[in-house]
């Protein structure tokens, strides 16, 4: 069995998302990484985040992929603000399933790699916005090749990065404590 990592995603409702999840599945088992998905490769009884917290503990590291889910056809931002703050526009923009806010704050309090990936489009808010884990969160875009974006240099360089972090965390793991 390969390194356990959990992967993280909406349910796909498009034929490219499913492209999607299946290429990256498809690379990290040709890595020896095992992607662990609740509800897909491991099933529970519990509530949900105590399932998901039970499966982190047995992971390496977190990938996250911020799918488009709701649509915001017509929407404002901070509407009738009485303290200044501008009003902005909603429309059009997507957002994602909570959980890829709330498994990879999981796993980066459990100290784990995560990797987060955010489609073109949706809201780059709360651990979505760049920045927030100090680490670099692609973007891609589903309307044109999968192929070319798996082929890039900014693919090639996170994933690379990210599964150097995990093999560490593998290799960490069987440390015994330091105490100096």
């Amino acid at each position: 069995m390969g390194i356990s990592i959990f992967l993280s995603y909406p349910k796909p409702f498009l034929k490219k998302q499913e492209e999607f999840i299946e290429r990256i599945t498809q690379y990290l088992q040709e890595r020896e990484i095992q992607p662990r998905t609740l509800g897909v490769t491991d099933y529970d009884m519990d509530a949900p985040l105590t399932a998901i917290r039970r499966l982190m503990l047995e992971s390496n590291g977190l990938v996250t992929i911020a799918f488009k889910r709701s649509l915001i056809k017509d929407g404002v931002g901070k509407p009738q603000s009485d303290t200044g703050e501008k009003e902005y526009d909603l429309s059009g923009k997507w957002l994602t399933s909570p959980y890829c806010q709330i498994e990879p704050s999981m796993a980066f309090q459990l100290g784990l790699p995560v990797l987060i990936l955010r489609e073109k489009g949706v809201i780059a808010e709360g651990i979505l916005e760049k920045g927030v884990l100090g680490v670099y969160m692609p973007e891609f875009d589903l309307s044109g090749n999968i192929d070319e974006y798996f082929k890039s240099r900014e693919w090639v360089q996170i994933i690379q990065q990210w599964e150097g972090c995990v093999r560490r965390v593998v290799e960490n793991k069987g440390k015994p404590p330091m105490l100096y």
